[in-house]
């Protein structure tokens, strides 16, 4: 598998995203569905806490990659939702030392609410092998 990253700009690169990711070769897709702040048993957890909600988001989507034989690195696409947009970007750091196995394109969007009141941010992923 082959991939290239698409930028005919560099503004991105303070946010470590690029505009679009080019895949050739790549034998199978996953593709994850939202991981948010739930607990192992299906419970909604550190409700009110942006930070610790986007590190188990993380972690969920994590194990759903390990689960299918991916990791972060497999990952050519990110999208975030999150009811507090500005809470997103001050907690943002709590993640993004994470997300430095490779660029990926990605959405920020800003929702009235997730499937859970007590839910800030999901985290959907793509993932190519």
């Amino acid at each position: 598998m082959e991939r290239r990253s698409i930028n005919p700009w560099s503004w991105q690169d303070q946010f470590g995203f690029v505009q679009a990711e080019e895949v050739t070769g790549g034998q199978r897709v996953l593709y994850c569905a939202g991981q948010s702040a739930m607990d192992a048993e299906g419970r909604p957890a550190h409700a009110g806490d942006m930070r610790a909600q986007l590190g188990l988001a993380l972690d969920n989507l994590e194990a759903v990659l390990h689960e299918a034989g991916f990791t972060l690195a497999h990952v050519v696409r990110l999208n975030y939702y999150t009811t507090d947009v500005n809470q997103f970007f001050q907690h943002f750091d709590a993640i993004a030392a994470r997300l430095t196995q490779g660029r990926f394109s990605s959405t920020l969007l800003g929702v009235a609410r997730l499937a859970l009141p007590e839910l800030l941010v999901e985290i959907e992923a793509t993932a190519v092998r």
